[in-house]
């Protein structure tokens, strides 16, 4: 069967129980939704399983699951904060506010802030966790930044943007996109790139001196951390 957005479905990566390990819920243990399929290619991507055809096989990687059957899955399990992830979950927007809608969790999305939610799904969700990609993801620009999206979310009191930083490049556009959009430092995180402890402690280092002294938060990847660069953690 080929893999298709339609409404009364979900296009899955992969389920998995952890605790968050970035943003402002870092630490909360939380069952991890992650879906399908991405409307960018951010070349640093650590999830491109859930959307690359060209490195990986996305008949093997992903499964078409009812939203009834998912929902009886998520319910049996133990957390109650429920992290959607991808890919780009908006892609698959009209199924997921279907399958929330029958479910008692505190709810996360994790969106690069490109496609835009509506009020129904804005309003359900309880932490947008907003990542915009810099140009350092290799994506062009008219792709990766939507004004009118984050304008939106800029003014949602739920959502936090999340910039992942590499080098002073990323930081001075991280700056003025935040800027751009009034977005206020207690509700950014800005986190180090990285898929091993060494560039994370680096970077870290860094990056909290620049907290310190322009009142951003400082996030880090606690998975990472903890496991490595290892899936379904």
């Amino acid at each position: 069967m080929k893999l298709r957005i339609v409404p009364d479905r979900l296009v899955v990566s992969e389920v998995f129980d952890s605790v968050q390990g970035e943003g402002p819920s870092v630490g909360v243990p939380s069952t991890f939704l992650r879906l399908g399929f991405c409307n960018l290619a951010c070349s640093w991507c650590d999830t491109a399983y859930t959307w690359d055809a060209a490195r990986f096989d996305l008949s093997k990687e992903l499964t078409s699951r009812a939203i009834d059957e998912l929902g009886g899955d998520l319910m049996a399990r133990s957390p109650r904060n429920l992290v959607v992830t991808g890919g780009e979950p908006l892609l698959q927007s009209e199924a997921i506010a279907t399958l929330l809608a029958t479910l008692p969790h505190r709810v996360e999305i994790e969106t690069a802030g490109t496609i835009a939610p509506t009020d129904a799904l804005l309003a359900r969700v309880d932490q947008w966790n907003v990542s915009p990609k810099l140009a350092s993801s290799g994506n062009p620009l008219d792709k990766r930044r939507r004004d009118d999206v984050l304008a939106r979310f800029a003014t949602h009191s739920r959502a936090f943007f999340k910039l992942v930083i590499a080098d002073e490049a990323d930081l001075a556009e991280a700056r003025a996109l935040l800027d751009h959009h009034a977005v206020p430092r207690e509700r950014t995180w800005l986190m180090p790139e990285g898929t091993t402890t060494a560039q994370l402690a680096e970077r870290g280092r860094w990056l909290a001196d620049v907290c310190t002294h322009e009142g951003f938060r400082l996030g880090t990847r606690l998975h990472v951390l903890l496991w490595g660069d290892r899936r379904g953690v």
